[in-house]
């Protein structure tokens, strides 16, 4: 994995950890739906980014690599 992929990624991860903790004391307090609902869809949307750092990490680096040294047959199978 790249060095700066990954430490967007730990990051992302970190903030995603302290929204999860911001969500259970939302919810323990029992605050109104919609503002939990809002705290959750956000948390979805930073893992979406994680996903999307993920998956250009992969085509970057492991789907090139494959490509340059001919194997691209090899990728066929996986995808």
């Amino acid at each position: 994995m790249k060095s700066d992929t990954k430490k967007k990624i730990v990051r992302r991860l970190q903030i995603v950890q302290g929204q999860l903790k911001g969500l259970m004391k939302m919810i323990e307090d029992e605050k109104y739906c919609i503002e939990i609902i809002t705290q959750s869809n956000a948390i979805k949307e930073a893992l979406s980014g994680v996903e999307n750092l993920m998956l250009e990490n992969h085509l970057s680096t492991h789907v090139l690599h494959q490509m340059k040294i001919g194997k691209e047959k090899k990728l066929s199978m996986r995808c």
